[in-house]
């Protein structure tokens, strides 16, 4: 078996990944922009289901991509530091962006005990407070995708982007379908898969298409 192995430099390892993907998947009607998000999340998971099961909203690609590339600056706000380490931070800085996940903040645990609730809803709040352009990328905490439609729905909140790819059985096809039928763009991992390290590399094939054009 090992004899048979080709060797294959780091730097070519990925192209010829996403090679295979292209070779191997289904065909679509994708954008160019949309279909490059598939293939980075069917190449982070090996998981081809990604190429039925993702949603963009009319386009969110070119949106997203237009919002990073401005200069002006943007916050991508997480629910997992998981997904806090999976998005590209030299991409980010070349980009003028920022990426931030409140779930582990001593307050934000101390309010959530205290209310009785979830330290992703008191996450999601803490965001509604920051300045200039922020892209939510939820990949974990369903009740994340809830209190962020809440709060859309009552005016307290306009993100300018959401990434949608919780995973697990609990409220998590319920909560990605809100955030469809929400007027906000956005790219969702419909049904119950997805995972903090999706919602990082939908981060990672947007900004890619800025800083690798």
């Amino acid at each position: 078996m090992i004899e048979t192995m080709q060797w294959v430099r780091p730097e070519e390892i990925e192209a010829r990944s996403m090679a295979i993907i292209e070779s191997e998947m289904p065909k679509g009607n994708w954008t160019p922009g949309e279909l490059a998000v598939v293939k980075r999340c069917i190449h982070t998971a090996a998981d081809f289901d990604y190429a039925e099961n993702l949603y963009f909203s009319d386009g969110a690609v070119e949106l997203a991509v237009n919002l990073m590339k401005s200069g002006n600056g943007f916050t991508i706000v997480t629910d997992t530091n998981m997904a806090l380490a999976g998005v590209n931070k030299a991409a980010l800085k070349q980009l003028n962006g920022t990426v931030r996940c409140f779930m582990a903040d001593p307050d934000v645990a101390a309010e959530a005990k205290e209310r009785g609730v979830t330290r992703a809803i008191v996450s999601m709040e803490r965001a509604a407070k920051l300045d200039g352009p922020v892209i939510f990328a939820i990949g974990n905490a369903p009740t994340a995708l809830i209190r962020l439609y809440e709060m859309m729905q009552k005016g307290e909140i306009h993100p300018d982007f959401i990434i949608g790819t919780p995973v697990g059985f609990v409220n998590v096809v319920e909560s990605k379908e809100l955030i469809c039928q929400s007027d906000v763009p956005c790219i969702v991992a419909r049904g119950r898969k997805g995972g903090s390290n999706i919602a990082a590399a939908v981060c990672n094939a947007l900004m890619y298409q800025v800083t690798r054009a």
